[in-house]
C-alpha cells in the first residue's frame, strides 16, 4: 500500500473521525497556534507525530515479518538445523543459535534498503500530514518550479539510498562469517 494513501485513510479514520470514531489526532501541522510551552511541547509535537510515524512504520513493517517469516522457514529446513537438533539442543536454542542469524541476512538488506526509501516516503506523507519538512519543500518546489531544490531534494534521498546500501555489505560483513572469509 503507498505511504500516502495509508495516510489518507488515518486521516479520515483517527484525525476526521469517522461513523463511531471520534477525532483522536490533528489533522495537519507540527503544532497548533495555542501550543504549551517547556516539556509539555514535546508532548504537544509527540500527539501530531503520532500518525505520520505510524503511516510510515505500518508501511515497511509488513515487509519486513514477510521476509523473516520465509527466511526463517527456510533456514528451519537445513541440515545444519537437523544436525544441531540431533546432538540434542533445545529447539528455542537451534532457532536462537543457528537459525535466525542466517535468516536475518536478506531482513538486514530489506531494513537497510527501506530505511533509505522511508526517506523518499516520508516527503508524501509529510504532503499529506502537512508538516513541515522536505516531503512540503519538494512539493513547493515542484508547484514552484524551482529545479534546483528539486534536484537537491531527489539527490538527499538517493544518497540516503546509497549510504543505506553501503551501511547493509558493512553490517553483512558483520553477521555472515562467509561473506568476511571471502
Amino acid at each position: 500500500m503507498p505511504t500516502f494513501w495509508l495516510g489518507l485513510l488515518l486521516l479520515m479514520v483517527l484525525a476526521a473521525g469517522m461513523g463511531p470514531i471520534p477525532g483522536l489526532f490533528p489533522t495537519r501541522g507540527m503544532e497548533d497556534v495555542d501550543a504549551p510551552d517547556g516539556p509539555l511541547y514535546l508532548l504537544h509535537v509527540a500527539h501530531h507525530l503520532v500518525l505520520p510515524c505510524l503511516t510510515l512504520v505500518a508501511v515497511v513493517y509488513a515487509q519486513y515479518l514477510l521476509v523473516m517469516r520465509s527466511s526463517l522457514l527456510d533456514e528451519i529446513g537445513q541440515d545444519y538445523v537437523t544436525t544441531a537438533r540431533a546432538k540434542g539442543l533445545r529447539d528455542d536454542d537451534v532457532r536462537r543459535r543457528h537459525a535466525v542469524p542466517n535468516a536475518l541476512l536478506p531482513t538486514v538488506t530489506l531494513v537497510f534498503m527501506q530505511i533509505g526509501f522511508v526517506v523518499g516516503g516520508a516527503v508524501s506523507v509529510e504532503f499529506v500530514y502537512s508538516w513541515p519538512g522536505l516531503g512540503l519543500l519538494f512539493v513547493e518546489a515542484i508547484r514552484g518550479p524551482d529545479y534546483a531544490v528539486m534536484q537537491g531534494t531527489f539527490m538527499l534521498v538517493c544518497v540516503a539510498v546509497i549510504v543505506m546500501n553501503t551501511l547493509a555489505d558493512v553490517v553483512y560483513h558483520v553477521l555472515d562469517p562467509r561473506v568476511r572469509s571471502a
